[in-house]
């Protein structure tokens, strides 16, 4: 779809759609470029409150993985008033101005409509030095793969939705989805980050690939070594799957390779994440710094895989190397 749109050609335009990237960066002057990104979606949980801050964590995610600092942001809702009490909407946006206000966001206003399903996001603008700008286009032959946030709010939502998840999996799936990705991003400060980008619908496998074929490279990923939340394998085994997973991993299909990994794995690794973590491509001198500087704030930066020659815009999955 996107093919049959004219291109963007403009001497400011610093990242643009050409690499799916997460996030449009415009230079200003030498020394400022904007970062601009938006997103939304229907809740994933049941509490209005917990859905704001979700949704407001998910959407400035995609300014902390392009190496910014979020700025500004604006509200952008559709809201089913003949069928959900206003109070619904005001929680949600009481959850958002929270997560907005913790990441010194300024928040300016927003937009609502009437719609027949609840949706509610975020359109935020971020500001970085053009020199200081982590794309997903940089990862280099070598290079260290290193998530920092476990994966499974797909599995777990459809769990909670069908009223099957357990009250402590639910905690952690909130606990990990409020969480934003300023601390992860920070600590790249600094260090020999080459590539960046967060991980979200389109799974761990779906946003790795997206940067290997970004950056002319293949992924090795060590299945063995990826974080689950709490409950999501016994929710994929008991069939909790969301429409998302299966689509990404149809598209992902053709690309990778299953080194001997099981069915249940390789879908976890194409579970749809609301508000996931980064993925990071590091120099290997650098892994240990940014690791250690993610635990002092309270972040698990996961070494997970490599950076490989190959094909560009494959990956290979193993389970453990040994």
């Amino acid at each position: 779809m996107l093919s049959e749109l004219p291109a963007i050609a403009d001497p400011r335009l610093l990242v643009g759609p050409g690499t799916f990237d997460d996030a449009g960066v415009v230079r200003l002057t030498d020394e400022l470029a904007l970062v601009q990104t938006v997103d939304f979606f229907t809740p994933v949980v049941d509490d209005p409150f917990d859905f704001g801050r979700i949704a407001a964590a998910n959407a400035l995610s995609d300014v902390y993985a392009m190496g910014a600092k979020p700025f500004s942001a604006l509200a952008i809702c559709a809201f089913p008033k003949e069928t959900l009490p206003l109070g619904v909407l005001r929680e949600t946006l009481a959850g958002g101005l929270t997560v907005l206000r913790e990441a010194g966001v300024l928040p300016l206003g927003g937009h609502t409509i009437k719609g027949p399903e609840f949706t509610y996001g975020l359109a935020v603008t971020g500001l970085v030095h053009p020199d200081r700008v982590l794309t997903n286009a940089g990862a280099r032959v070598g290079d260290v793969l290193v998530l920092t946030k476990a994966i499974g709010t797909g599995v777990l939502a459809t769990s909670l939705k069908r009223g099957t998840l357990g009250e402590a999996e639910r905690k952690a799936m909130i606990a990990s989805m409020i969480a934003t990705n300023r601390a992860a991003a920070e600590a790249c400060q600094g260090l020999e980050i080459h590539a960046l980008t967060d991980v979200t619908g389109y799974g761990l496998l779906g946003h790795g690939l997206e940067m290997a074929d970004a950056s002319g490279v293949r992924f090795e990923i060590d299945a063995s070594t990826v974080p689950l939340l709490p409950g999501a394998r016994a929710a994929a085994e008991a069939g909790s799957v969301p429409a998302g997973l299966i689509a990404n991993r149809n598209w992902v299909a053709g690309k990778v390779e299953m080194g001997g990994v099981n069915d249940l794995t390789g879908m976890l690794l194409c579970d749809p994440q609301t508000s996931g973590g980064l993925l990071a491509a590091i120099a290997p001198e650098s892994v240990e710094r940014y690791a250690e500087a993610c635990r002092r704030q309270g972040v698990a930066a996961v070494v997970i895989g490599r950076v490989v020659g190959g094909t560009a815009g494959t990956a290979v999955v193993l389970e453990g190397r040994g």
